[in-house]
Protein backbone atom coordinates (compact mmCIF):
# COMPACT_ATOMS: atom_id res chain seq x y z
CA UNK A 1 0.00 0.00 0.00
CA UNK A 2 1.54 3.46 -0.97
CA UNK A 3 2.37 6.04 1.45
CA UNK A 4 -0.43 8.29 -0.43
CA UNK A 5 -3.43 5.81 0.91
CA UNK A 6 -1.84 4.92 4.40
CA UNK A 7 -2.35 8.78 4.52
CA UNK A 8 -5.86 9.52 3.14
CA UNK A 9 -6.98 6.31 5.20
CA UNK A 10 -5.90 7.72 8.26
CA UNK A 11 -7.29 11.10 7.69
CA UNK A 12 -11.06 9.27 7.15
CA UNK A 13 -10.71 7.75 10.47
CA UNK A 14 -10.31 11.36 11.75
CA UNK A 15 -6.38 11.19 12.74
CA UNK A 16 -3.89 13.62 12.37
CA UNK A 17 -1.63 11.30 10.38
CA UNK A 18 1.47 11.59 12.91
CA UNK A 19 2.47 7.94 12.60
CA UNK A 20 2.69 8.33 8.69
CA UNK A 21 5.31 9.44 7.58
CA UNK A 22 5.92 12.73 5.22
CA UNK A 23 7.50 12.46 2.21
CA UNK A 24 9.32 15.26 0.35
CA UNK A 25 10.67 15.76 -2.44
CA UNK A 26 14.20 17.09 -2.44
CA UNK A 27 13.63 21.12 -3.10
CA UNK A 28 10.91 20.36 -0.38
CA UNK A 29 12.91 19.26 2.10
CA UNK A 30 15.79 21.64 0.87
CA UNK A 31 13.35 24.65 2.04
CA UNK A 32 12.17 22.91 5.14
CA UNK A 33 15.76 22.60 6.46
CA UNK A 34 16.13 26.08 5.55
CA UNK A 35 12.97 27.65 7.36
CA UNK A 36 13.72 25.42 10.66
CA UNK A 37 16.65 27.41 11.27
CA UNK A 38 14.45 30.64 10.86
CA UNK A 39 11.76 29.44 13.19
CA UNK A 40 14.41 28.25 15.92
CA UNK A 41 16.09 32.05 15.35
CA UNK A 42 12.27 33.03 15.89
CA UNK A 43 12.00 31.45 19.34
CA UNK A 44 15.73 32.08 20.64
CA UNK A 45 14.55 36.04 20.09
CA UNK A 46 11.33 35.20 22.23
CA UNK A 47 9.46 36.37 19.92
CA UNK A 48 7.32 33.11 19.01
CA UNK A 49 4.02 33.65 18.92
CA UNK A 50 1.75 30.71 20.19
CA UNK A 51 -1.61 30.36 20.25
CA UNK A 52 -4.04 29.90 22.97
CA UNK A 53 -6.75 27.70 22.57
CA UNK A 54 -10.02 29.56 23.68
CA UNK A 55 -13.02 26.64 23.85
CA UNK A 56 -15.81 29.14 24.55
CA UNK A 57 -17.39 31.62 22.61
CA UNK A 58 -15.66 35.06 22.72
CA UNK A 59 -16.57 37.13 25.92
CA UNK A 60 -15.29 38.64 28.74
CA UNK A 61 -14.51 34.94 30.32
CA UNK A 62 -13.51 33.01 28.38
CA UNK A 63 -12.28 29.08 29.06
CA UNK A 64 -8.88 28.03 27.34
CA UNK A 65 -7.75 24.68 27.47
CA UNK A 66 -4.46 24.93 29.51
CA UNK A 67 -6.68 26.71 32.19
CA UNK A 68 -9.29 25.12 35.19
CA UNK A 69 -11.50 28.11 35.28
CA UNK A 70 -12.45 30.80 33.17
CA UNK A 71 -10.19 33.86 32.80
CA UNK A 72 -10.65 37.46 32.28
CA UNK A 73 -9.92 38.41 28.46
CA UNK A 74 -8.49 41.87 27.87
CA UNK A 75 -7.18 41.20 24.40
CA UNK A 76 -9.87 40.99 22.07
CA UNK A 77 -11.46 43.42 19.52
CA UNK A 78 -14.94 42.68 21.30
CA UNK A 79 -14.83 46.47 21.91
CA UNK A 80 -18.50 46.64 22.63
CA UNK A 81 -18.80 42.89 23.52
CA UNK A 82 -21.37 41.83 20.90
CA UNK A 83 -19.68 38.58 20.11
CA UNK A 84 -21.82 36.85 21.89
CA UNK A 85 -24.95 38.91 22.39
CA UNK A 86 -27.70 37.31 22.81
CA UNK A 87 -30.11 39.25 19.61
CA UNK A 88 -26.58 39.20 17.42
CA UNK A 89 -26.52 35.15 18.05
CA UNK A 90 -29.77 34.92 17.58
CA UNK A 91 -29.79 37.12 14.20
CA UNK A 92 -27.38 34.99 12.77
CA UNK A 93 -29.36 31.47 13.55
CA UNK A 94 -32.34 32.68 12.09
CA UNK A 95 -30.01 34.09 8.69
CA UNK A 96 -29.36 30.05 8.19
CA UNK A 97 -33.14 29.25 8.03
CA UNK A 98 -34.14 31.70 6.18
CA UNK A 99 -31.12 33.28 4.01
CA UNK A 100 -28.85 29.64 4.36
CA UNK A 101 -24.92 29.25 5.39
CA UNK A 102 -23.46 30.72 2.14
CA UNK A 103 -23.85 31.55 -1.02
CA UNK A 104 -21.55 29.58 -3.38
CA UNK A 105 -20.83 32.81 -5.83
CA UNK A 106 -19.19 35.95 -5.72
CA UNK A 107 -21.71 39.14 -5.47
CA UNK A 108 -22.29 40.16 -9.44
CA UNK A 109 -23.42 36.33 -10.12
CA UNK A 110 -25.76 35.18 -7.93
CA UNK A 111 -24.20 36.21 -4.42
CA UNK A 112 -26.06 39.31 -3.39
CA UNK A 113 -28.66 39.14 -0.89
CA UNK A 114 -31.66 41.31 -0.17
CA UNK A 115 -29.72 41.44 3.63
CA UNK A 116 -26.26 42.55 1.66
CA UNK A 117 -28.34 45.37 0.24
CA UNK A 118 -29.59 46.27 3.70
CA UNK A 119 -26.59 45.79 5.39
CA UNK A 120 -24.42 48.76 2.78
CA UNK A 121 -27.60 50.94 3.51
CA UNK A 122 -27.15 50.99 7.08
CA UNK A 123 -23.59 51.12 6.69
CA UNK A 124 -23.84 54.06 4.35
CA UNK A 125 -26.62 55.40 6.74
CA UNK A 126 -24.18 55.31 9.83
CA UNK A 127 -21.39 56.91 8.14
CA UNK A 128 -23.41 59.66 6.52
CA UNK A 129 -22.40 58.67 3.45
CA UNK A 130 -23.81 57.74 -0.26
CA UNK A 131 -22.76 54.24 -0.73
CA UNK A 132 -21.18 51.21 0.90
CA UNK A 133 -19.27 48.18 -0.10
CA UNK A 134 -19.66 44.88 1.61
CA UNK A 135 -16.00 42.77 1.18
CA UNK A 136 -15.33 39.54 3.37
CA UNK A 137 -12.60 41.79 5.57
CA UNK A 138 -11.52 45.06 5.75
CA UNK A 139 -8.04 43.81 4.73
CA UNK A 140 -9.96 43.01 0.97
CA UNK A 141 -11.37 45.99 1.12
CA UNK A 142 -8.24 48.44 1.28
CA UNK A 143 -6.52 45.76 -1.29
CA UNK A 144 -8.86 46.32 -3.88
CA UNK A 145 -9.42 49.99 -3.02
CA UNK A 146 -5.99 51.92 -4.16
CA UNK A 147 -5.62 49.70 -7.34
CA UNK A 148 -8.99 50.35 -8.32
CA UNK A 149 -9.13 54.30 -8.04
CA UNK A 150 -5.32 55.47 -8.48
CA UNK A 151 -3.32 55.67 -11.63
CA UNK A 152 -0.05 56.66 -12.46
CA UNK A 153 -0.48 60.15 -13.05
CA UNK A 154 -1.89 60.29 -9.18
CA UNK A 155 -0.54 60.22 -5.90
CA UNK A 156 -0.75 58.06 -2.80
CA UNK A 157 0.52 59.54 0.22
CA UNK A 158 0.58 57.12 3.61
CA UNK A 159 1.44 57.44 7.14
CA UNK A 160 4.51 55.10 7.89
CA UNK A 161 2.97 53.67 10.63
CA UNK A 162 -0.58 52.89 8.91
CA UNK A 163 -1.83 49.26 8.78
CA UNK A 164 -0.77 46.36 6.85
CA UNK A 165 -3.25 45.97 4.54
CA UNK A 166 -3.09 49.99 3.47
CA UNK A 167 0.97 49.30 2.83
CA UNK A 168 0.17 46.22 0.52
CA UNK A 169 -3.14 47.43 -0.99
CA UNK A 170 -0.73 50.98 -2.05
CA UNK A 171 1.61 48.58 -3.44
CA UNK A 172 -0.91 47.09 -5.37
CA UNK A 173 -1.38 50.39 -7.33
CA UNK A 174 0.66 52.55 -9.97
CA UNK A 175 0.05 55.50 -8.53
CA UNK A 176 2.90 57.53 -7.23
CA UNK A 177 3.94 55.84 -3.33
CA UNK A 178 5.17 58.30 -0.87
CA UNK A 179 4.89 58.26 3.37
CA UNK A 180 5.27 60.77 5.79
CA UNK A 181 6.36 60.75 9.20
CA UNK A 182 3.90 59.49 11.72
CA UNK A 183 1.36 62.30 12.26
CA UNK A 184 3.76 64.64 11.28
CA UNK A 185 2.10 67.43 9.32
CA UNK A 186 4.85 69.45 8.42
CA UNK A 187 6.13 66.30 6.71
CA UNK A 188 2.99 65.96 5.00
CA UNK A 189 2.63 69.13 3.61
CA UNK A 190 5.95 69.37 2.31
CA UNK A 191 5.05 66.32 0.04
CA UNK A 192 1.77 68.00 -0.50
CA UNK A 193 3.61 70.83 -2.24
CA UNK A 194 5.67 68.86 -4.06
CA UNK A 195 3.35 66.21 -5.49
CA UNK A 196 1.03 69.47 -7.10
CA UNK A 197 1.36 68.47 -10.30
CA UNK A 198 -0.43 64.90 -10.37
CA UNK A 199 -3.99 64.46 -11.28
CA UNK A 200 -5.09 63.31 -8.02
CA UNK A 201 -3.62 62.90 -4.66
CA UNK A 202 -5.33 60.89 -1.91
CA UNK A 203 -3.98 60.83 1.54
CA UNK A 204 -4.20 57.30 3.44
CA UNK A 205 -4.18 57.54 7.18
CA UNK A 206 -5.54 54.94 9.63
CA UNK A 207 -8.16 56.70 12.19
CA UNK A 208 -6.59 55.00 14.97
CA UNK A 209 -3.01 52.66 15.26
CA UNK A 210 -3.96 49.87 16.25
CA UNK A 211 -0.47 48.92 18.22
CA UNK A 212 -0.20 52.09 19.64
CA UNK A 213 -3.81 53.29 20.26
CA UNK A 214 -3.04 56.98 19.06
CA UNK A 215 -5.42 58.60 16.68
CA UNK A 216 -4.65 60.61 13.85
CA UNK A 217 -5.24 64.02 13.47
CA UNK A 218 -7.58 64.08 11.63
CA UNK A 219 -8.45 67.52 11.65
CA UNK A 220 -5.00 68.70 10.87
CA UNK A 221 -5.08 66.11 7.62
CA UNK A 222 -8.06 67.60 6.71
CA UNK A 223 -7.50 71.28 6.31
CA UNK A 224 -4.38 70.22 4.54
CA UNK A 225 -6.16 67.87 2.02
CA UNK A 226 -8.15 71.14 1.70
CA UNK A 227 -5.62 73.58 1.32
CA UNK A 228 -3.89 71.31 -1.29
CA UNK A 229 -6.76 69.85 -3.10
CA UNK A 230 -5.91 66.29 -1.99
CA UNK A 231 -8.28 63.49 -0.91
CA UNK A 232 -8.51 61.85 2.30
CA UNK A 233 -8.74 58.08 2.98
CA UNK A 234 -9.32 56.61 6.69
CA UNK A 235 -9.42 52.79 7.69
CA UNK A 236 -11.12 53.66 10.75
CA UNK A 237 -11.09 49.45 11.89
CA UNK A 238 -10.55 50.72 15.78
CA UNK A 239 -13.34 53.09 15.88
CA UNK A 240 -16.26 52.52 13.55
CA UNK A 241 -18.77 51.83 16.36
CA UNK A 242 -17.36 53.12 19.57
CA UNK A 243 -15.17 55.34 19.57
CA UNK A 244 -16.68 58.72 19.79
CA UNK A 245 -19.50 60.14 21.60
CA UNK A 246 -21.98 58.08 19.43
CA UNK A 247 -19.48 55.58 17.90
CA UNK A 248 -19.08 56.96 14.76
CA UNK A 249 -15.40 56.99 15.04
CA UNK A 250 -12.60 58.84 14.38
CA UNK A 251 -14.11 61.83 12.64
CA UNK A 252 -16.63 62.18 15.18
CA UNK A 253 -14.20 62.10 17.70
CA UNK A 254 -11.99 64.94 16.45
CA UNK A 255 -15.19 66.92 15.23
CA UNK A 256 -14.57 66.15 11.29
CA UNK A 257 -17.70 64.15 10.75
CA UNK A 258 -18.81 64.57 6.42
CA UNK A 259 -14.84 65.79 6.12
CA UNK A 260 -12.35 62.37 4.84
CA UNK A 261 -14.11 61.23 1.09
CA UNK A 262 -13.41 57.76 1.52
CA UNK A 263 -13.08 55.24 4.72
CA UNK A 264 -12.58 51.68 4.96
CA UNK A 265 -13.54 49.74 8.38
CA UNK A 266 -14.29 46.19 9.55
CA UNK A 267 -16.81 43.83 11.26
CA UNK A 268 -14.96 41.85 12.79
CA UNK A 269 -14.35 43.69 15.24
CA UNK A 270 -17.31 45.87 17.50
CA UNK A 271 -19.65 45.08 14.71
CA UNK A 272 -20.52 41.51 15.85
CA UNK A 273 -16.97 39.98 15.76
CA UNK A 274 -17.60 37.58 13.01
CA UNK A 275 -16.09 38.35 9.61
CA UNK A 276 -16.09 41.25 6.79
CA UNK A 277 -14.85 44.43 6.17
CA UNK A 278 -16.59 47.99 4.10
CA UNK A 279 -15.80 51.14 1.61
CA UNK A 280 -18.30 53.42 2.22
CA UNK A 281 -18.19 57.14 0.26
CA UNK A 282 -19.32 59.02 -3.29
CA UNK A 283 -21.71 56.59 -4.76
CA UNK A 284 -19.29 56.74 -8.31
CA UNK A 285 -16.51 55.72 -5.99
CA UNK A 286 -18.29 52.60 -4.65
CA UNK A 287 -19.96 51.91 -8.53
CA UNK A 288 -16.77 51.91 -9.62
CA UNK A 289 -15.33 49.54 -6.89
CA UNK A 290 -18.30 47.10 -7.64
CA UNK A 291 -16.60 46.99 -11.20
CA UNK A 292 -13.54 46.61 -10.90
CA UNK A 293 -12.19 45.92 -7.06
CA UNK A 294 -10.71 42.57 -7.24
CA UNK A 295 -10.96 41.07 -4.12
CA UNK A 296 -14.71 42.26 -4.08
CA UNK A 297 -15.33 40.57 -8.12
CA UNK A 298 -12.78 37.42 -6.91
CA UNK A 299 -14.20 36.73 -3.61
CA UNK A 300 -17.64 34.68 -2.10
CA UNK A 301 -19.86 36.98 -0.90
CA UNK A 302 -20.18 37.31 3.10
CA UNK A 303 -22.50 34.33 4.54
CA UNK A 304 -25.79 35.43 5.75
CA UNK A 305 -25.28 34.51 9.40
CA UNK A 306 -22.26 37.26 9.45
CA UNK A 307 -24.04 39.86 6.99
CA UNK A 308 -26.70 38.89 10.13
CA UNK A 309 -24.76 39.51 12.97
CA UNK A 310 -23.24 42.54 11.61
CA UNK A 311 -26.60 44.42 10.61
CA UNK A 312 -28.03 43.37 13.87
CA UNK A 313 -24.73 45.20 15.64
CA UNK A 314 -25.56 48.18 13.83
CA UNK A 315 -29.42 48.06 15.01
CA UNK A 316 -28.12 48.07 18.51
CA UNK A 317 -25.53 50.99 18.73
CA UNK A 318 -27.48 53.12 16.30
CA UNK A 319 -30.88 52.36 19.67
CA UNK A 320 -28.44 54.14 21.98
CA UNK A 321 -25.18 54.65 23.01
CA UNK A 322 -25.15 53.11 25.93
CA UNK A 323 -22.32 50.60 25.35
CA UNK A 324 -20.22 53.24 23.68
CA UNK A 325 -20.31 55.12 27.05
CA UNK A 326 -19.62 52.40 29.33
CA UNK A 327 -16.96 51.75 27.29
CA UNK A 328 -15.27 54.90 27.43
CA UNK A 329 -15.78 54.57 31.46
CA UNK A 330 -14.01 51.19 31.26
CA UNK A 331 -10.67 52.78 29.58
CA UNK A 332 -10.74 56.01 32.06
CA UNK A 333 -10.44 53.44 34.62
CA UNK A 334 -8.24 51.13 33.26
CA UNK A 335 -5.89 54.33 32.13
CA UNK A 336 -6.24 56.07 35.87
CA UNK A 337 -5.26 52.89 37.71
CA UNK A 338 -2.28 51.72 35.59
CA UNK A 339 -0.47 54.99 35.41
CA UNK A 340 -1.33 55.75 39.20
CA UNK A 341 0.60 52.42 39.37
CA UNK A 342 3.83 52.73 37.26
CA UNK A 343 3.02 51.59 34.36
CA UNK A 344 3.99 53.41 30.99
CA UNK A 345 0.55 52.84 28.90
CA UNK A 346 0.84 54.58 25.47
CA UNK A 347 -1.60 55.57 22.91
CA UNK A 348 -4.61 58.55 23.34
CA UNK A 349 -6.32 58.39 27.20
CA UNK A 350 -9.51 57.95 25.74
CA UNK A 351 -9.43 55.10 23.37
CA UNK A 352 -9.84 51.60 25.22
CA UNK A 353 -6.15 50.10 23.01
CA UNK A 354 -3.91 50.48 26.33
CA UNK A 355 -0.74 49.58 25.10
CA UNK A 356 1.61 49.10 28.37
CA UNK A 357 5.15 49.26 27.28
CA UNK A 358 7.79 46.55 28.69
CA UNK A 359 10.16 46.44 26.02
CA UNK A 360 11.88 43.37 25.91
CA UNK A 361 10.82 41.03 23.82
CA UNK A 362 10.82 38.30 26.14
CA UNK A 363 9.59 39.71 29.56
CA UNK A 364 6.83 40.89 27.57
CA UNK A 365 5.69 36.96 27.04
CA UNK A 366 6.72 35.80 30.38
CA UNK A 367 4.60 38.53 31.72
CA UNK A 368 1.69 37.54 29.66
CA UNK A 369 1.53 33.85 31.04
CA UNK A 370 1.84 35.76 34.69
CA UNK A 371 -0.82 37.79 33.76
CA UNK A 372 -2.83 34.36 32.97
CA UNK A 373 -1.90 32.50 35.94
CA UNK A 374 -3.45 35.44 37.63
CA UNK A 375 -7.04 34.61 35.64
CA UNK A 376 -6.14 37.47 32.96
CA UNK A 377 -5.97 36.32 29.03
CA UNK A 378 -3.28 39.12 27.31
CA UNK A 379 -0.77 38.77 25.04
CA UNK A 380 2.67 39.98 24.60
CA UNK A 381 3.47 41.99 21.29
CA UNK A 382 6.91 42.11 20.01
CA UNK A 383 8.84 42.11 16.55
CA UNK A 384 7.59 42.06 13.68
CA UNK A 385 4.33 43.35 14.86
CA UNK A 386 5.86 45.83 17.10
CA UNK A 387 9.74 47.64 16.44
CA UNK A 388 12.19 45.68 17.79
CA UNK A 389 12.68 46.71 21.74
CA UNK A 390 9.14 48.13 21.94
CA UNK A 391 7.43 44.52 23.17
CA UNK A 392 4.11 45.53 25.23
CA UNK A 393 0.85 43.56 26.42
CA UNK A 394 -1.65 45.20 24.62
CA UNK A 395 -4.79 45.42 26.42
CA UNK A 396 -8.06 46.25 25.37
CA UNK A 397 -11.11 47.07 27.31
CA UNK A 398 -14.45 45.84 26.14
CA UNK A 399 -18.09 47.63 26.86
CA UNK A 400 -19.02 43.63 28.32
CA UNK A 401 -16.48 44.18 31.13
CA UNK A 402 -17.39 45.54 33.95
CA UNK A 403 -15.56 47.65 36.56
CA UNK A 404 -14.92 45.16 39.16
CA UNK A 405 -13.40 43.32 35.81
CA UNK A 406 -11.03 46.01 35.16
CA UNK A 407 -10.26 46.74 38.71
CA UNK A 408 -9.05 43.01 38.77
CA UNK A 409 -7.11 43.10 35.54
CA UNK A 410 -5.36 46.35 36.88
CA UNK A 411 -4.29 44.36 40.21
CA UNK A 412 -2.88 41.15 38.28
CA UNK A 413 -0.83 44.20 36.75
CA UNK A 414 0.28 45.42 39.70
CA UNK A 415 1.06 41.81 41.14
CA UNK A 416 3.45 40.48 37.85
CA UNK A 417 4.82 44.17 37.74
CA UNK A 418 5.97 44.38 40.88
CA UNK A 419 7.30 40.31 40.69
CA UNK A 420 8.90 41.29 37.49
CA UNK A 421 10.35 44.93 38.51
CA UNK A 422 8.53 46.36 36.16
CA UNK A 423 7.15 49.07 38.59
CA UNK A 424 8.24 48.93 42.44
Amino acid sequence: MSLEILQVLALGRGSLVRDVPVARTSSQAALCNFLKGELDSIREAGTWKSERIIISPQSAFINVSSQKDKVLNFCANNYLGLSSHPEVVAAAKKAIDTHGAGLSSVRFICGTQDIHKELEKKIAKFHDREDAILYTSCFDSNAGFFETLLSPEDAVISDELNHASIIDGIRLCKAERLRYNHRNMEALEKILKETQKSRFRLIATDGVFSMDGNVAPLKDICDLADRYNALVFVDDCHSAGFFGKTGRGTEEYTETRGRPDVISSTLGKAMGGASGGYTTGPKQIIDLLRNKSRPYLFSNSLPPPVVATSSKAFDLITETAELVERLAVNTKLFRTRMIEAGFNVLGDKDHPICPVLLGDAKLASAFADGMLQEGIFVIGFSYPVVPKGKARIRVQLSAGHTLQDVNRAVDAFITIGRRTKVIS
